[in-house]
């Protein structure tokens, strides 16, 4: 029996100083440090080139320690992303720019060009085959549960395979589940001894087996020991085992099987992180953005560079990091594509725009305010904005993320998410009984009485391109809702009645949204109008943001929640990004305030993660049948 043993860390592209120096103390040092100790065992290491870099600058004696190991050729680099990105989801041209960076890295740092390469995720998709193979990447790792997807069982488990796209080969070796297990708890000689002696096992059979470990513990001192057990261990198996690297074992091999297999995970997170589908649908714009660039190399490459950096995988689904449920992570690849728009803008060329554009990806169109200070992206869906840029900044203040109390929680199951999942965004308005309270709203209670119009379908009324204006209608009556289960029919729609028209107009660093109201009903309505605006900042508490009633200063209360009373303006001061964010009204509201947090999970520990905060201004409406009430709403960021 053949052992590749190997050891993969990343840590995602903007995360804190402390998250790397944790990755570094608790996972790499004391896992190459003890390899080190041990000569006869070898190893295959792929380390991401965003955590790489940071280890050159903080610990350059490390980078001493795995060149060491590589010269003496008791370990063997894997290549693959820079940013360990999502290989299945990003354009080709990036897919190749990634791999070639992190290859040429390795070979100025190192000294020697990788053979193989790491799946982030191990996210496969068929036609990954051709440009890993252009990049000269003659191998790479899928796990047991993907070998068993292409329809390989028994002895197939224990040998790689060659696989196949447009002509090009790629040998893949199957990553064991079942050994991985038992390394987890530092005793592989037990289940390595019981994988020699299953049923079709010979000692004139070879069999191959990869695993990459992970120590349970959580200290230094435990991990140390963690592994300098689990190598004394695997010093026990020396009788029938044999140390290897993937390239040393496919070197003068014919005869591996074939096997196409089958695409796995990636854009399913599209459909189960609404936030993450945004992310991708950015990433493929400023792609579009980038390749428009003509006559100057440098500023595309420069470009191109920062798209990289938001190509993460920790981008796209929810991971021990945090994920996609993470802000900071988020709200760095933001930073990044933002970055590489403002760098394909012409100084001085740039002109302000309102186009109507499918930037959404899903066969509807969006309309998309460009502007030179601020982007505001509207979506028919509520003619809400899903998309709020403040770009002197680099900055999305729509950056947020929904986790419903029930139904939608990222543990929850992937069916039940996709059913109750929508993206938050600003200015998603309600109709709302005037017995509804602030607690209502912060339970994000929707009941039977009222009407939530941002997950109605408005429709365009008319699109002024020169005057920089959009509007949209909701009109009255658009549907109803079920009732509840002891009755199947339907009834009316809470406030059905009210018809409701709603214009956009964006200049310069102002967006004015107006609106009107109508009662196209028989009978006088009561009622409050309220609009969700999420604004995201780093941060909760009055070292990030401060709030402003007028000029007097507003202390939340505890759990950050505030109401305000009557009032005709607020101000919000972002104290990390030094912007000020002005909420006027043509009329007086009342103000709901308060965090949005969701549960994550951040190395193995459970935490609730600052999304944004809501801003709810209320108003009390009394409508008589035909009578019409309008209001207009002003928020204005400067720096």
């Amino acid at each position: 029996m053949y052992l590749i043993l190997g050891s993969h860390a990343h840590v995602p592209y903007g995360a804190g100083g402390d998250e790397f120096e944790q990755t570094y103390t608790l996972k790499l040092r004391p896992f190459i440090s003890t390899l080190y100790k041990y000569p006869k065992i070898q190893g295959t290491l792929h380390y991401s080139g965003v955590l790489l870099h940071w280890i050159e600058k903080v610990h350059p004696e490390f980078l001493m320690l795995i060149e060491d190991l590589v010269s003496r050729k008791q370990v063997e680099l894997l290549g693959g992303g820079f940013y360990e990105p999502m290989l299945s989801l990003i354009p080709l041209q990036d897919k190749i720019g990634q791999v070639e960076l992190l290859t040429t890295y390795l070979r100025k740092q190192f000294g020697k060009r990788p053979q193989g390469c790491w799946i982030p995720g191990l996210c496969w998709e068929q036609n990954l085959v051709s440009p890993l193979s252009a990049c000269g990447m003659a191998y790479t790792f899928l796990d047991e549960g993907q070998f068993a997807a292409a329809g390989l069982s028994g002895e197939d488990l224990y040998s790689p395979c060659i696989s196949e796209d447009q002509g090009k080969i790629i040998t893949v070796f199957p990553i064991s589940d079942t050994l991985k297990a038992a390394a987890g708890k530092a005793s592989p000689h037990e289940a390595l001894e019981r994988l020699t002696a299953s049923p079709g096992g010979s000692a004139s059979l070879d069999r191959v087996v990869s695993v990459f470990p992970e120590a349970g513990n959580t200290d230094t001192v435990s991990a140390e020991l963690f592994w300098h057990e689990f190598f004394e261990d695997l010093s026990r198996c020396e009788s029938f085992l044999e140390f290897t690297s993937p390239g040393k074992y496919l070197k003068g091999r014919r005869g591996l099987k074939k096997a196409y297999f089958p695409d796995s995970r990636g854009r399913q997170y599209l459909i189960e992180y609404p936030e993450a589908n945004g992310i991708y649908s950015k990433m493929v714009f400023s792609h579009t953005l980038i390749n428009q660039l003509r006559g100057d190399k440098s500023r595309k490459r420069t470009a191109r560079e920062e798209l990289w950096k938001a190509q993460g995988f920790d981008v796209f689904c929810p991971l021990n990091h945090g994920g996609i449920c993470h802000s900071g992570i988020r709200k760095n690849a933001y930073h990044a594509l933002l970055g590489a728009e403002k760098i394909t803008r012409e100084t001085g060329t740039f002109i302000p725009s309102l186009m109507n554009f499918d930037f959404d990806l899903d066969n509807d169109v969006e309309y998309l305010f460009q502007g030179e200070r601020i982007n505001c992206y509207i979506r028919l869906e509520g003619a809400g904005v899903f998309e709020l840029d403040y770009l002197p900044k680099t900055w999305n203040y729509l950056d947020t993320f929904n986790c419903p109390e029930a139904g939608g929680r990222p543990d929850s199951s992937r069916a039940v998410r996709r059913r109750s999942v929508r993206r938050r965004c600003a200015f998603s308005d309600w109709l709302l009984p005037l017995d509804f309270s602030p607690e209502d709203a912060i339970k994000g209670g929707c009941s039977a009485e009222t009407r939530a119009c941002g997950g109605e379908r408005f429709e365009l009324a008319e699109m002024e391109k020169g005057r920089g204006k959009v509007s949209f209608t909701l009109p009255a009556a658009s549907g109803s809702v079920p009732a509840g289960s002891e009755a199947p029919e339907k009834k009316a729609l809470p406030f059905g009645q009210i018809g409701i028209e709603k214009s956009y107009q964006l200049r310069k660093d102002t967006l004015t949204v107006a609106y009107t109201l109508t009662n196209r009903g028989a009978e006088a309505a009561d009622f409050q109008f309220a609009t969700a605006i999420d604004l995201s900042f780093p941060g909760e508490g009055e070292e990030f943001v401060r709030v402003l009633k007028g000029s007097t200063g507003v202390k939340p209360e505890s759990g950050g929640r505030l109401f305000l009373k009557d009032t005709e303006a607020l101000k919000f001061q972002d104290l990390k990004n030094e912007t000020v964010i002005n909420l006027g009204s043509a009329k007086p509201f009342d103000a709901w305030i308060f965090p949005v947090r969701s549960p994550c999970n951040i190395g193995g520990n459970k935490a609730e993660l600052y999304q944004s905060t809501c801003i709810m201004p209320l108003l009390r409406i009394s409508l008589k049948s035909g009578e019409t009430y309008r209001n207009e709403f002003t928020l204005k960021i400067s720096h």
